[in-house]
């Protein structure tokens, strides 16, 4: 059985890439953490995970403790003792059974490893556990190395803009963005059999790398990358998705949810720049939450794939 589904495969084909991809996809997707990602989340301090809404809508958010609030007992079980926060747009949306997408990130040394599974062993406001039926690492390709303050700071009281379209306040945190969250789902995300269900992945890029067309559309580049075509694949079939900025000097999130489309005809330029499509996205929905991120990070450098000085 293939480890892709059938808009991963198309969007393979598309890229001619398909053959060679499935071998490697069967070689690196596993359902089961290895030794080493069990170690890497349990010393993590945040993780990002996708979650649909009532609506079966994707949204991308964050967890957070001090290292060893996500632990591994079991090599297809991984446990989060933490919650979402009332303020949070999938406070509700933990549940027992419900599909999630995970990604652990290290910024300092660039390290990426993603989860996709089902929650189970739900205590509300106390935790819950992943039963993980993908498991697999990501290229550190386009990772900002950042440093952690050496502190978990509490967070204070969150305040929150609910919109439909951007404002001036969230066009300029967008495009002096250098990082940003996407969650995704794939067309069999109630279907309770299948293990295709939400992703998150993580895109990086120069400042300025996600443009703003309007109050209500964002356009982002997707680079030359793994060729697992995970995100992309999902778009393909369900074009719903959600975004997520965090502003790691003040702890600033801002939730983007709407419809992606996909622009495989790109100009030479932007090709010899690495940019192999476009993503042209429609806002319909938009949280900006103040401090709702607990930790600080300090940037320390660029990736060295994007061609800027650190």
């Amino acid at each position: 059985m293939s480890p892709f589904h059938a808009g991963e495969q198309t969007i393979q084909k598309l890229a001619g890439v398909r053959d060679r991809i499935e071998r490697k996809g069967r070689a690196v997707i596993r359902n089961y953490m290895s030794e080493q990602h069990r170690a890497f989340f349990a010393a993590l301090p945040f993780i990002v995970v996708g979650l649909a809404d009532q609506n079966g809508h994707p949204w991308a958010t964050t967890l957070s403790g001090p290292p060893g609030f996500m632990n591994s007992t079991d090599e297809n079980l991984l446990t989060i003792k933490a919650w979402l926060d009332l303020g949070d747009p999938l406070h509700s949306c933990i549940r027992d059974g419900a599909l999630v997408g995970g990604l652990g990130i290290e910024f300092s040394t660039r390290r990426r490893n993603r989860i996709n599974g089902r929650i189970e062993n739900c205590v509300i406001d106390e935790g819950f556990s992943i039963r993980v039926q993908q498991s697999f690492g990501n290229c550190p390709k386009y990772i900002q190395a950042r440093s952690e303050r050496p502190r978990f700071r509490a967070k204070p009281v969150t305040e929150s803009r609910m919109a439909s379209h951007l404002g001036n306040n969230e066009v300029d945190f967008i495009t002096e963005a250098d990082t940003f969250f996407i969650a995704s789902r794939s067309a069999q995300l109630g279907q309770e059999e299948t293990s295709q269900g939400l992703d998150v992945s993580h895109r990086g890029g120069l400042p300025g790398f996600v443009r703003v067309i309007s109050q209500y559309e964002v356009c982002f580049p997707d680079y030359s990358g793994n060729l697992l075509f995970n995100t992309l694949g999902n778009l393909e079939v369900d074009a719903r998705a959600g975004l997520l900025f965090i502003d790691f000097q003040s702890g600033r999130t801002l939730h983007i949810i709407g419809r992606a489309r996909i622009r495989w005809n790109v100009p030479e330029t932007m090709r010899s720049a690495g940019i192999e499509r476009l993503i042209f996205f429609d806002i319909e929905r938009l949280m900006n939450r103040d401090h709702a991120f607990p930790h600080l990070f300090d940037f320390v450098s660029y990736s060295p794939h994007l061609g800027a000085d650190g």
